[in-house]
C-alpha cells in the first residue's frame, strides 16, 4: 500500500486528497499507462455516460477479437457495457466482494474474487486489530454472496473464456483499490495475455499502485481532491442485480457476451 500519512497510521489510498494527475511511465509490458484528468473536474451524469467517455480512452482495443471486457458488479457493469459496446468487444461479469472491517463495514480490509482468491490489506488489519476469526467470518459471509451473484448474473451461461485474451477490468471508480487487486490476482490465474484496468475516475495513488500489478491502467479522471467515487457522479444510485442481469442479457442479444472469436 501507499505511504502512511502520519507515523503508525495506515494510508487508506483513495480516502484522502491526491495530487494532480500526470502521465506515468509505461508498464513493463510496454503498453502505455494513460492517466488523464479533465481540464474541468465535472461530474459524470451516471455510470453509462462514464462508460462512454472511458471507451474513448480505450480506442486502441477497438475491433479486436482477442479483447474481453469484464465488469465488476454491481457498479462496474453499466460502465463496462458501454465500453464493450463501443469497442465491439465481448462482455462478461467478474464477481469480487469487499471484506469490510467488522466495526466499519464500509472500510475495506481486503477482498475476495472468483476462484478462491483473497487479498488482505495488512495495514488495515493491524491498525484495527482485526482477529483472524473475524476475518474468516466476514470472508465466509461474502463467499456465500459471491456464489449467489454468480448464479444470478450468469443464469446458466458459462463464463467467457479468458486464456490468451486481453482482459479489460472495468469498475465505476477506484478508491482503496482492494476490490480491483483481488480481481487482478484472480484473472492472472486464468492466463490472459494482458490485464488492463480501466475506470472513469480514481485516486491517483491507487492508480499508481495498480500500475505495478496490471499491464496497463486507464484512469480517465484523477481529481486533485478525491475523497469518494460517488462524489464524481450526479447519479450514483446503487446498481441492482436486475440491472446487471438486464445489461448482460442485452449484450447477449447484440452478440457481445459470446466467447467466440471472429
Amino acid at each position: 500500500m501507499s505511504r502512511a500519512p502520519m507515523p503508525g497510521r495506515p494510508d487508506f489510498a483513495g480516502q484522502r486528497a491526491t495530487r494532480k494527475g500526470t502521465r506515468l511511465a509505461p508498464s513493463q509490458s510496454g503498453l502505455p499507462n494513460m492517466f488523464n484528468e479533465a481540464g474541468r473536474e465535472l461530474r459524470f451524469a451516471n455510470r453509462r455516460e462514464a462508460g462512454k467517455g472511458l471507451a474513448d480512452r480505450l480506442r486502441a482495443y477497438a475491433g479486436r477479437d482477442d479483447v474481453l471486457v469484464l465488469g465488476l458488479p454491481r457498479g462496474g457493469v453499466p460502465v463496462a457495457y458501454e465500453v464493450a459496446r463501443s469497442l465491439g468487444a465481448a462482455l462478461d461479469v467478474f464477481v469480487v466482494r469487499k471484506l469490510g472491517v467488522p466495526q466499519q463495514p464500509e472500510l475495506a480490509m481486503g477482498a475476495i474474487a472468483s476462484g478462491g482468491v483473497r487479498v488482505l490489506n495488512d495495514d488495515v488489519v493491524r491498525w484495527y486489530r482485526v482477529p483472524r476469526e473475524a476475518i474468516e467470518a466476514v470472508a465466509q459471509r461474502e463467499e456465500r454472496e459471491l456464489a449467489r451473484r454468480e448464479r444470478a448474473y450468469r443464469n446458466g451461461r458459462p463464463a467467457v473464456p479468458i486464456e490468451g485474451r486481453v482482459v479489460i477490468l472495468v469498475d465505476d471508480g477506484l478508491a482503496t483499490g482492494s476490490t480491483m487487486r483481488a480481481a487482478i490476482a484472480a484473472i492472472r490465474r486464468l492466463n490472459p495475455s494482458r490485464v488492463i484496468v480501466a475506470v472513469p475516475v480514481g485516486a491517483r495513488d491507487t492508480c499508481e499502485d495498480l500500475a505495478t500489478l496490471a499491464d496497463g491502467v486507464v484512469c480517465a479522471r484523477m481529481p486533485a481532491a478525491f475523497s469518494a467515487v460517488g462524489l464524481w457522479y450526479e447519479d450514483f444510485s446503487q446498481a441492482t442485480d436486475a440491472e446487471v442481469t438486464g445489461l448482460l442479457q442485452e449484450a447477449g442479444r447484440v452478440g457481445t457476451t459470446t466467447g467466440a472469436r471472429a
